[in-house]
């Protein structure tokens, strides 16, 4: 008897982005990972805290999403990461993985 029914397993050679900065009050260091997996959305990792979420243009602009995700308590900081995001990541279309 099988223990897990495995729903996929993908190998792929993925553009991985190191990136830090800081702004006034805080220092980031962030990887992204641009993949075909995740609805094509890139997956942001900040290495400081090991805290990770895919990422697109309008998950960027919902603050609150970005203060939780990365439990930032400063709306301002929040902001500042995603001015940060808006010039990082690109714009891409929405995909399906099921298409």
């Amino acid at each position: 008897m099988e223990l897990f029914y495995k729903l996929y397993d993908e190998h792929e050679k993925v553009k991985v982005r190191f990136i830090g900065f800081t702004t006034e009050d805080t220092r980031y260091d962030f990887g992204i990972i641009y993949t075909n997996m995740f609805f094509g959305k890139p997956l942001v990792v900040c290495m400081q805290t090991g805290r990770s979420t895919l990422l697109d243009p309008k998950d960027i602009e919902d603050i609150e999403h970005l203060q939780n995700v990365f439990r930032i308590q400063d709306q301002q900081q929040a902001l500042d990461l995603a001015e940060f995001f808006k010039s990082a990541l690109p714009e891409m279309p929405f995909v399906t993985e099921y298409d």
